[in-house]
């Protein structure tokens, strides 16, 4: 998160929230905070010397009276330094005193400014009406010589109203501050979820994808090096094409490994050299598992697989060869079928079934992620996908993708 480069020139409500408090859990006054304080206590105090000049000037008037005002004056301005905590009471106590005190004037002014930055409204509202109510009042209970009663009562009025507005066009101002530094932390947060979400499904993608091209592969390396390990005495034909299958298989995912790391270290190079499988090259995919050994039976119902949509068929020949992994773990030995159907217009269907195994096998391990991946990606494509054990104890995956790119 941002943080403001120089708290110390803002006010406590606007410095930074890490700004630290005192034992009470309020916070600190700022440099700034501390110099509006002092000015204000200066400006209050001039003011209330104006008045008791102006009051000892009066013949009339004893120096018992004058001593009271001087003391009652330097009282209000010293509560001032408590203003910020309680600003609503000390406007109350000053608007009340002021009636009687006018050496209290300074001090009441700047309380309702303090008022008015640091409340709402409606306290605001009610205080400023009382305020208002004074204003006649005071010049009439203690009058000016100098000043007639309409001209005190007129400057009484305009002084409040003026720093009344005063103070709301600055709690205004930094209520819109507040908003503004609200909405970029905002956005800085938002933006750092979408970075993470980003990078927690380009991770995804490259799990998936690193998943459905290295399986494939890794199972023939596991299958055949099993029966290399548990059939010694094949004949040594057999053995020739086990190993044929084996360095194939490895030097296939060592080149599709060299092609991910390559997309992760220079994600602007695109997919790689090698052209991505589509729906077309689905024939080569079980060509390979027949060679590997398989016994797998295509009806690809598809008059034009080359015209399909690139990204559609690239999720075809993945659920495809997920299924073909699949019953090379689990039920070696069947004779699985691929079922691929459909058209612009109706989308595309695929189905891999296989049925229950008939010889015990070497049980290969597995983690269920493939199919979780293929759900997902079919979901993304836009269609749907099943899968699950068929009636005759086999197993199925089904799927349908729109015909679209």
């Amino acid at each position: 998160m941002t943080r403001t480069e120089y708290p110390w020139l803002l006010p406590s409500a606007m410095a930074d929230p890490e700004l630290p408090g005192d034992r009470g859990g309020r916070t600190r006054r700022t440099v700034r905070d501390w110099i509006v304080d002092i000015t204000a206590f200066l400006c209050a105090a001039g003011i209330g010397l104006a008045a008791v000049a102006a009051i000892d000037a009066d013949e009339t008037t004893r120096d018992v009276f004058v001593l009271i005002d001087s003391l009652v004056g330097a009282a209000a301005c010293c509560a001032l330094w408590v203003r910020r905590r309680w600003p609503v009471g000390l406007a109350v106590a000053l608007t009340l005193l002021s009636v009687v005190e006018p050496v209290a004037a300074g001090a009441w002014l700047v309380a309702l400014f303090s008022v008015a930055v640091h409340r709402p409204f409606r306290p605001v509202a009610f205080i400023g009406a009382g305020a208002l109510l004074v204003a006649p009042v005071q010049p009439y209970l203690r009058p000016d010589p100098s000043t007639s009663y309409v001209a005190s009562t007129i400057i009484g009025v305009l002084l409040v109203l003026l720093v009344l507005s005063w103070g709301m066009v600055v709690r205004s101002r930094r209520q819109l501050v507040v908003t503004l530094r609200e909405r970029a932390r905002r956005a800085e947060t938002e933006a750092g979820l979408r970075a993470e979400q980003a990078q927690r499904l380009a991770r995804e993608d490259i799990a998936r994808e690193m998943h459905d091209v290295l399986a494939h592969r890794l199972t023939l390396l596991s299958v055949h090096a099993g029966a290399l390990e548990f059939r010694p005495d094949a004949p040594p034909a057999e053995v020739a094409r086990a190993a044929g299958v084996i360095r194939d298989s490895a030097h296939e995912a060592l080149q599709d490994l060299r092609e991910i790391i390559g997309v992760l270290r220079s994600p602007r190079d695109g997919d790689g050299d090698r052209p991505q499988p589509t729906l077309a090259t689905l024939d080569t995919l079980v060509d390979e598992s027949r060679l590997a050994g398989m016994k797998v039976t295509l009806d690809n119902r598809i008059a034009d697989p080359a015209a399909a949509p690139a990204a559609t068929g690239r999720t075809v020949y993945r659920i495809a060869q997920e299924g073909l992994t699949n019953a090379r773990k689990h039920a070696p030995g069947t004779e699985v079928t691929v079922t691929v159907g459909g058209g612009p217009g109706r989308g595309i269907t695929v189905e891999v079934r296989n049925p229950a195994p008939t010889e015990p096998f070497e049980q290969v391990p597995g983690s269920g992620q493939g199919l979780i991946g293929l759900t997902e990606r079919a979901t993304l494509a836009g269609g749907r996908l099943g899968h699950g054990p068929e009636p005759d104890g086999g197993f199925g995956v089904r799927a349908w993708l729109p015909w679209s790119s």
